[in-house]
């Protein structure tokens, strides 16, 4: 796992990472629930950049395959990512602190 190297968004991560797990527990299971591609995209595409500049490539990746389930419908493999997307949160804030001590 790697640390971003820029001072500030290091710094803004702990939040970052606590505002995505309680998404994770709260948005996705709503947008899973409706079944609304709209707004599954958008979490996706959202998760996609915002990792990509923390530096949580992998998890990146996974936001472009939520994309991906939201354009085809596929919700069984949607909600497949709800663990793998938490758990790569939970890795970098265990990383974090750590680091820290």
């Amino acid at each position: 796992m790697k640390l971003p190297e820029d001072p500030f968004i290091l710094e803004l991560l702990p939040e970052f990472l606590e505002e995505w797990l309680k998404d994770m527990d709260t948005k996705f299971p709503e947008i899973l629930k409706a079944r609304n591609a709209d707004d599954l995209y958008r979490l996706g595409h959202t998760l996609k950049g915002s990792c990509f500049q923390f530096g949580l490539d992998e998890t990146a990746q996974l936001g472009i395959e939520l994309m991906g389930y939201a354009r085809s419908g596929d919700w069984e493999k949607a909600a497949a990512l709800y663990t793998p997307l938490v758990n790569g949160f939970k890795e970098m804030k265990a990383f974090l602190e750590a680091e820290a001590r």
